[in-house]
């Protein structure tokens, strides 16, 4: 499989994935923060801005994104991005430098033992309205995970807007992004990735709740946690330059490896 991936600016390998249902265009305005100090790849996930390979499955996208990006490159992950990036780092921790996991979860649906988490009826709810719509579908859960910031409306605008900016993934790819979401728990696997790893989240994110950063930062053995407070699940663009700076310490930082 290969992915999609426009890379742009210079410095040190940071590749930027998306979650589910919004495109890379969704990093926006954090582009332009970053160029100046970072060698940004913008990877856009099967069925986004490129044909989805037939038979695309999670492992495999993992696969790829690390075998498609520059050895020693720090994996920015959104949401199911940061699932993404958290399996590559599994599957090949020598091709990865370390991790940003930004609104992140080792798994979306409740499990026994992991209640920090949605119920699985929520993704049966979105199956049914993509059917339905796929456009508002997409337009509602943009305005759903926003919900508790306090810049709601702007954030929702910002994004809507960005999600208008290229053609929408297919029903199918909104499909498996679903079937993903209910399937992946890598809460076992995560102990095992060494790396040094920074997770950040919104204190009030109605998607994936606090508690599942915490547990995230806790397990990791190299992670640290960064709050942001009156943010909900896209903390990147609640506060922009905060989300930058974070990132240019943490990737400047020396390994303690």
């Amino acid at each position: 499989m290969k992915l999609c991936i426009a890379s742009v600016g210079d410095g040190p390998d940071l590749a930027l994935i998306h979650g589910w249902g919004i495109s890379a265009s969704a990093w926006g305005e954090l582009l332009e923060l970053l160029t100046p100090n970072f060698r940004v790849h913008l990877v856009a996930l099967p069925g986004y801005a490129s044909a989805a390979p037939d038979g695309a499955d999670f492992i495999d996208t993992a696969a790829a994104l690390a075998d498609s990006l520059p050895a020693g490159c720090t994996l920015c992950g959104w949401s199911l991005g940061a699932l993404l990036a958290l399996q590559a780092a599994v599957l090949a921790p020598l091709r990865v430098g370390r991790l940003v996991l930004c609104g992140a979860t080792p798994s979306f649906v409740q499990r026994d033992g992991w209640p920090h988490a949605q119920a699985p009826a929520l993704l049966d709810g979105f199956c049914e309205a993509l059917a339905r719509d796929a456009a508002q579908t997409l337009q509602r859960f943009i305005a759903l995970f926003n919900q508790g910031d306090r810049a709601a409306r702007a954030l929702t605008r910002s994004l809507v807007k960005a999600l208008a900016t290229e053609a929408p993934p297919d029903a199918a790819t909104l499909v498996r992004g679903l079937d993903w979401l209910r399937c992946v728990d890598l809460r076992a696997q995560v102990k095992a990735i060494a790396l040094p790893t920074l997770v950040i989240h919104g204190e009030n994110d109605p998607l994936m709740p606090l508690a599942a950063a915490s547990w995230l930062a806790e397990t990791l053995p190299q992670a640290r946690l960064e709050v942001f407070g009156g943010a909900a699940h896209a903390p990147f663009v609640n506060d922009r330059e905060r989300f930058a700076r974070l990132l240019l310490s943490f990737c400047h930082a020396s390994s303690p490896r």
